[in-house]
């Protein structure tokens, strides 16, 4: 088991992106002058689907282990516990560090997802339920020798994520919101870090599944607050149990929260798709609902960023996806699928 460390700070993303630059892409901003003719603002994306893995995740698990690696702490084996992105990216940074990795994971697993965990070195045990292979996660980290790299609630890991902001923000000018999907939240946790520091008047904003809304509701009880089950959504990357001790810390001091729907989701996955010409997941389009809302009530010609944070979608998630045509109503700015 890990000990328990201090709440990561902006040092700690600084640090973090020193670290992983040699070994994690440069990803680049992207935007669409049609999205922004339609919005009345500037909106940049932050393309981390073009990642190495196909997602943010890899910036976490790098830094973890390369801060293990400047202690001298790296341990023999290393196991985790994921939906998908998470799993890859510790399949990948295990492999670069030459460490073997066992990775944990329900049996609702995206099957592109699994392949690509294998692809990389990885062991993938696969059980019925979110909940069992977290159990055995935890039971595995209690070996000798083994570390278990946690998929959001670490400091290593927060500050790692951050480093996706911190480097967008390098790339862009000034910035008056910054928008990223929740799941567990060290995305979220790790880009507010970022914003406050190097953008302290933009507005930082979550948005999550309504289908799978524990941080939603955490936040209305002011404690962590579980899903009472699997959640039915096409973000599966957002279909965490709840959020952690340390990424609520931070989900707490966000702007603005939304939830969205179903719908929404796929609304603006296929949108994002035409208008971007980029593979990206439903868990970081529906960060666009958040945005519609944020645009309808702002005074144009402001400049968002958009933390795209994956591209790995599974063939029947796709077919889901494109069931209805929504290419053939433009995007409405407003709020409509999207509950604060």
């Amino acid at each position: 088991m890990l000990s328990m460390l201090s709440s990561p700070t902006f040092a700690d993303v600084a640090a973090a992106l020193e670290r992983v630059r040699s070994s994690v892409q440069r990803t680049p901003i992207m935007e669409s002058a049609l999205l922004n003719t339609w919005f009345g603002h500037r909106i940049l994306f932050k393309a981390e689907c073009l990642q190495t893995t196909g997602a943010f995740k890899l910036r976490g698990a790098t830094n973890f282990l390369a801060s293990l690696k400047e202690q001298d702490a790296l341990p023999q084996q290393v196991v985790a516990n994921s939906s998908g992105n998470h799993a890859q990216a510790v399949a990948k940074a295990a492999q670069a560090f030459g460490i073997p990795a066992t990775i944990y994971a329900s049996e609702s697993i995206s099957p592109i997802k699994a392949a690509a965990t294998k692809s990389y070195g990885a062991d993938l045990v696969l059980l019925p339920t979110r909940e069992e292979a977290d159990a055995a996660v935890e039971e595995a980290a209690k070996e000798d020798g083994v570390v278990w790299i946690p998929p959001y609630n670490h400091p290593y890991i927060i500050a790692g994520q951050g480093t996706a902001a911190l480097e967008a923000f390098e790339q862009t000018g000034p910035i008056d919101a910054v928008f990223a999907p929740c799941g567990g939240g060290g995305l979220l946790s790790g880009t507010l870090l970022a914003t406050r520091e190097k953008m302290p008047e933009a507005r930082v904003i979550g948005a999550e599944p309504q289908a799978a809304n524990d941080a939603s509701r955490s936040l209305q009880c002011g404690e962590i607050v579980r899903l009472d089950g699997p959640p039915d959504t096409l973000a599966d990357g957002a279909a965490t149990p709840s959020v952690g001790p340390y990424t609520f810390e931070f989900i707490q001091q966000l702007d603005d929260f939304y939830e969205v729907d179903e719908q929404q989701i796929c609304y603006w996955t296929q949108w994002l798709h035409h208008l971007l010409k980029l593979h990206i997941e439903p868990t970081c389009a529906m960060t666009m609902a958040a945005v519609a809302a944020w645009a309808v009530n702002t005074a144009p010609g402001q400049t968002a960023l958009v933390m795209l944070s994956g591209g790995n979608i599974s063939q029947s998630a796709m077919r889901t996806i494109w069931d209805v045509d929504y290419l053939s109503q433009p995007p409405i700015i407003a709020s409509q699928g999207v509950s604060e």
